[in-house]
């Protein structure tokens, strides 16, 4: 076990010998870290946290501290990582409120850039991307590879329809769907509009887009960002590429 002279780690916190503890990182006595973790400075894990094994987390990111929720009254939650995940610098992940199930839950190989925030209660699938200053309020539900782009935000409490297109809330993105940034989905803008993905016949990756629910949306194009080519989504869900460009 490498653990820095300058690191504070709790009475009870469990550490593995093959992770290793950068200059001043804090660690609460609650907190299990699995095998090969990395926590590089300035890293602080607090709370009822149970961390997978191969997991990097790089400075000033806070994971398993307290929700930014007024309701919150120190109850004994939880925050779980799974493995092969990414936090970049001055991440956030809040444990979950007792309101919300308790639980603040992040799957396998996700990677979160910098300044990425993982609200209370919200449960984030494997192989996502958040990218810079993504944001995730309370109770928001990210399903597998999906990808959030820079300045994302998702609302507690807003609705949006899944591969199923059922109507959910709190919000859920899709399984495999890709939202560019800046743009926020809130609880007003889910009851306008019904969300569903459009798969790109170029490079099959699913492309999100929203139209008013019990209307007759327009036929619309979405350019994707991996293969160029502009999907065309008609109110029926049949999809066909375009020219790219």
């Amino acid at each position: 076990m490498s653990i820095h002279p300058s690191a504070i780690v709790a009475a009870g916190a469990r550490i593995p010998e093959s992770s290793t503890i950068g200059p001043y990182c804090t660690i609460g006595p609650e907190v299990e870290l699995g095998e090969e973790c990395t926590l590089i400075s300035h890293v602080v894990i607090d709370g009822r946290t149970r961390i997978g094994a191969r997991n990097t987390f790089y400075p000033f990111c806070s994971i398993g501290v307290a929700p930014q929720d007024l309701k919150y009254k120190g109850e004994p939650t939880e925050t779980i990582l799974g493995d092969g995940n990414t936090i970049r610098e001055c991440v956030t992940i809040s444990r979950g409120t007792t309101g919300g199930g308790g639980l603040t839950r992040l799957g396998d190989g996700n990677l979160l850039m910098a300044y990425a925030h993982v609200g209370h209660d919200s449960q984030v699938g494997s192989r996502c991307i958040l990218a810079n200053s993504a944001t995730l309020a309370g109770h928001v539900t990210i399903e597998d590879d999906v990808t959030l782009g820079a300045l994302s935000a998702r609302t507690p409490l807003s609705a949006a329809a899944p591969s199923s297109h059922k109507m959910s809330c709190p919000f859920r993105s899709p399984r495999q769907s890709v939202r560019t940034g800046p743009s926020a989905l809130t609880k007003s803008a889910s009851s306008a509009r019904a969300f569903r993905p459009s798969a790109c016949s170029v490079c099959r990756r699913r492309i999100a887009i929203c139209w008013p629910p019990g209307s007759t949306p327009p036929r619309r194009s979405k350019k994707c960002a991996r293969s160029k080519a502009t999907t065309w989504r008609c109110w029926c869900g049949s999809s066909s590429a375009a020219s790219a460009g």
